[in-house]
């Protein structure tokens, strides 16, 4: 999902830095020189308007440190460019990579910014050839920017959507296989690969966007482990209830997966993480 937080709210991420890492992490800063499990991902692991989100569920019911390395809005570029998360994915006992979407990084067709991954910063040639018609100075978020290609022209708009797959399936490979320890591959939204693409014509897909079940195959040997957390009826429902946000924030929060999908998703990954363990 692709939201900015509009100014202080609520609720107090405690912000931290690790190391060399350049990125801003959820706090509180933990001990990593005591054993841990590290959490890689985007605005879900990161926990967006949720006061105790999957990592932090995870450590509650596992006792053991959990490093939250999730980043707002994340592609795979964010971690796979800092060399930090990184060699700590590698210590850690074990390190959960949510499944985040093709759309946030760097590929033949356009650059994102290396730690905003959302942000668009410029096209390739061969991007504005394609489409000759587009203003590209117009966009500032790849969501935006992707769309509007599809608009314009949805047959030209495969080979853009087969583009940011085949590089993010060669990206996640790469990744996976520097974390040295055990991984498991968390499949984390309100709905299932299968369902991924669902909806109207003129929409883009749902997150983790564009990732299929194919791709998630393709992966899965170069991890441990791959659970798939699909937020349950009752999960949906609950919406915004009990999460943690302004009045400025309201249709970024409705948008987000809900605290019982949060409870969903660290009760699976605890049971993934006995199982490997």
């Amino acid at each position: 999902m692709t939201y900015d937080a509009l100014g202080p709210g609520p609720l107090d991420y405690l912000p931290c830095r690790y190391g060399t890492s350049k990125l801003l992490f959820r706090g509180p800063r933990r001990d990593l020189s005591e054993p841990y499990l590290a959490f890689v991902g985007a605005t879900e692991t990161y926990g967006k308007f949720i006061e105790t989100p999957f990592p932090a569920l995870v450590e509650r019911a596992l006792g053991i440190n959990c490093a939250n390395f999730g980043q707002l809005n994340a592609g795979i570029d964010a971690f796979a460019q800092d060399p930090f998360v990184i060699e700590a994915a590698a210590a850690a006992k074990v390190t959960v990579v949510q499944v985040m979407g093709a759309q946030n990084m760097t590929n033949r067709f356009y650059a994102v910014h290396p730690r905003r991954n959302d942000r668009f910063i410029s096209t390739s040639t061969l991007l504005r050839t394609i489409y000759r018609e587009v203003d590209f100075s117009e966009f500032h978020y790849t969501k935006h920017m992707l769309g509007r290609l599809k608009q314009v022209s949805p047959d030209r708009f495969e080979a853009v959507r087969n583009e940011l797959r085949e590089a993010w399936v060669a990206r996640m490979r790469l990744m996976l296989n520097r974390i040295a320890g055990k991984s498991v591959l968390l499949w984390f939204s309100d709905r299932s690969p299968e369902e991924q693409e669902t909806g109207a014509p003129d929409d883009i897909g749902c997150d983790p966007l564009f990732v299929t079940r194919d791709m998630l195959n393709d992966i899965k040997p170069h991890a441990t482990a791959l659970i798939e957390v699909v937020a349950s009826r009752d999960a949906t429902a609950q919406g915004t209830d009990g999460m943690l946000f302004d009045e400025l924030e309201v249709a970024a929060a409705s948008a987000m997966l809900s605290v019982k999908a949060h409870e969903e998703a660290a009760e699976a990954v605890v049971e993934a993480i006995r199982r490997i363990s």
